[in-house]
């Protein structure tokens, strides 16, 4: 299945905003932070159709283990994280990633929005290649691994810009 970018819709942030409100409601004082991520949190910046966003807890012990309907728990393997999926209900799908308080403020999703709200040319850079590498009609494994050298490159001089060790965009 080919992956579908769209040029950026000023509407993802309402649909951001609108579940982070769901989360809170439904889990009252669990998430100490739940912020947009991911290319549909940067204005200009074409995405596939999924509002990815970050929350965190004192322990993913505290997370709780289901979010809300239409939420899927999925194994990802990314150590530290707990995945939920929500296919599209009245928007754009969801993907909820659980993380800890302590790595909050290292988080790679988090860095790499920031820098590419503050560097445009960074972010149209990422645009191209997401928009060409949508019209090769690659699954969703090769899409991501031809994006990686950029975003790592990308990740890396956010991390420097904050006196951040170096590390791979790809937990292990």
């Amino acid at each position: 299945m080919s992956i579908e970018v769209h040029e950026y819709d000023p509407a993802w942030p309402d649909h951001a905003r609108a579940v982070i409100a769901e989360l809170r409601a439904a889990h009252p004082g669990v998430f100490s932070a739940i912020e947009h991520v991911g290319s549909t949190a940067v204005p200009g910046l074409p995405a596939k159709p999924v509002i990815d966003l970050m929350a965190a807890v004192p322990s993913l012990d505290a997370a709780p283990q289901e979010v809300g309907d239409g939420y899927v728990l999925i194994e990802t393997g990314m150590p530290e994280r707990l995945f939920f999926r929500r296919e599209p209900i009245a928007g754009p799908a969801v993907h909820l990633h659980v993380v800890t308080e302590d790595s909050w403020g290292t988080r790679n999703e988090r860095i790499l929005r920031d820098h590419l709200l503050q560097h445009p040319a960074d972010r149209d850079e990422y645009g191209q290649l997401k928009l060409a590498l949508a019209d090769e009609n690659l699954d969703g494994a090769a899409y991501t691994r031809a994006k990686t050298e950029l975003i790592q490159r990308l990740v890396d001089a956010a991390r420097t810009d904050r006196s951040l060790p170096l590390v791979s965009v790809w937990e292990e």
